[in-house]
């Protein structure tokens, strides 16, 4: 049942595998993708979803998942596909809360105030561009409009050449109890290629001070397939990390898209690391986790047994949303900030990318939805077999039918067809009543997920995508 336990490492890919199977697509933290997203779907709509949850939500309803998108860097890493606005004047903070406490409002006024929230996550860009006191002003003006409630995860993305020990501790007495510490590379060369430079030393003195502190969890994201990283330095960076002993790690893969990113340009395409080298690169990252006693979660995600995220694992409690794998249940999710994007009901909005465009709406009283998606009934019932391959490894027909109301064998007869070459492979068991993904078929999950998207079966642009591994 759980395929995802078992080391990889007894099934390395192969040449004729990759070739075959290491295709541009996408990362499924929604779908229908947000690339699917449609301008025709806008402020209205969005009000529209906000409206149908409160007349639904008799009683204080299911709890809320908030995540506020922070803009603002001082300065660009090379890599970096996130929206934000590079900047060193940090006063521009101030306009910035100011328009989002009126989004807080306008959503608390659709919603009713006091609305439960069992998770919030502070991203972006760098949320600690911002002062102690704005981060301490941001987290009172949710508290003010909405109930968090007791054991709520409160987690923020933390650029560690922007904190310090006692900016560490006033984080945490402000009642964050997750970190997540960008850290990437802990190689000289391969940091000063993507312009981020963040001694070993400084990242574990922090590590130490977070537990110290009591956070909850430690997230430690790093990033394989970087320019003039090599599968000896890649190597290195893994035990270093590991001997820092984090609660979680996400370990992603570099995607090279300088046609979409601009700072992206300035890293040279001859630096990056060959197609084969980012394999073995991901191949032994894994090993070298698993053999630590970490649990492979899926795709790019590993925890300690222990941690939350695991035993969610475990238990066939594992959900996917727009910031990878949670805990949390199916919940609806509210984004605040520019480029933020909200799953309310069957609903998906985004707000602007422009930060003067997403403040001019929030000026003129209005939501600053520019684009989003009403899922269908096809959407829904495709997004819910996606998310059972990404986070369960197992689709079963039998509860895929019961709640949509399909005979899987028939509606999905083409998909299941053209899953035969990937189970021949040997990177997904078809049996009469439920697909299975192997230890080999977690490399190339978005893979095999891709095979249900409607909307990829007739795209010709896929290279817009991150390819799979």
């Amino acid at each position: 049942m759980n395929a995802i336990l078992t080391p990889l490492r007894t099934a390395p890919l192969n040449t004729e595998l990759l070739r075959r199977f290491d295709v541009p697509g996408p990362r499924y933290t929604s779908y229908p993708t947000a690339d699917r997203f449609i301008e025709a779907f806008g402020p209205d709509e969005h009000a529209d979803a906000l409206h149908l949850r409160s007349e639904a939500s008799v009683g204080g309803g299911q709890p809320l998942s908030l995540y506020v998108h922070v803009p603002f860097c001082e300065s660009v890493c090379y890599y970096c596909a996130c929206n934000k606005v590079i900047t060193r004047r940090h006063e521009r903070s101030g306009p910035f809360l100011n328009a989002l406490a009126t989004e807080v409002a306008l959503h608390a006024q659709a919603l009713g105030r006091g609305q439960p929230v069992s998770q919030v996550h502070l991203g972006g860009g760098s949320p600690t561009f911002m002062s102690d006191d704005e981060l301490a002003s941001l987290l009172d003006l949710l508290r003010s409009q909405f109930r968090i409630v007791p054991g709520a995860e409160l987690s923020i993305e933390v650029d560690p050449r922007t904190v310090d020990a006692q900016r560490l501790a006033a984080i945490r007495a402000m009642g964050f109890n997750r970190l997540s510490l960008g850290v990437q590379d802990f190689d000289t060369k391969v940091q000063q290629a993507v312009h981020r430079v963040q001694p070993l030393e400084s990242v574990a003195a922090l590590m130490k001070q977070a537990r110290a502190l009591k956070y909850d969890s430690i997230n430690v994201d790093l990033i394989y397939g970087l320019p003039r990283q090599t599968q000896l330095s890649v190597a290195t960076t893994i035990a270093q990390v590991i001997e820092l002993q984090p609660d979680r790690i996400a370990l992603y893969a570099y995607a090279h898209l300088p046609q979409r990113f601009k700072p992206q340009r300035r890293i040279h395409a001859a630096d990056l690391p060959a197609a084969a080298d980012r394999v073995q690169m991901l191949e032994g990252s894994v090993a070298q986790f698993l053999d630590a006693g970490y649990v492979y979660i899926g795709m790019d995600h590993f925890a300690r047994p222990t941690d939350p995220l695991a035993v969610a694992k475990r238990q066939g409690r594992l959900h996917r949303n727009f910031q990878g794998y949670s805990t949390q249940p199916d919940c609806d999710l509210i984004g605040l900030g520019p480029s933020a994007i909200s799953r309310i009901g069957a609903t998906y909005s985004q707000n602007a990318k422009d930060l003067q465009a997403w403040t001019d709406a929030l000026e003129q009283g209005r939501f600053a939805v520019e684009r989003g998606l009403a899922l269908t009934r096809d959407d829904l019932l495709r997004r819910a077999v996606i998310m059972a391959l990404m986070c369960q490894g197992r689709l079963e027909f039998e509860s895929i039918e019961l709640a949509h109301l399909v005979k899987v064998p028939q509606y999905f007869a083409e998909e299941l067809r053209r899953l035969q070459p990937l189970a021949e492979a040997g990177l997904l068991e078809l049996g009469d009543d439920a697909i299975t993904i192997t230890p080999a078929g977690w490399y190339v999950v978005r893979a095999i997920a891709m095979v249900f998207d409607r909307h990829l079966q007739s795209d010709r642009q896929r290279e817009r995508f991150s390819r799979v591994i």
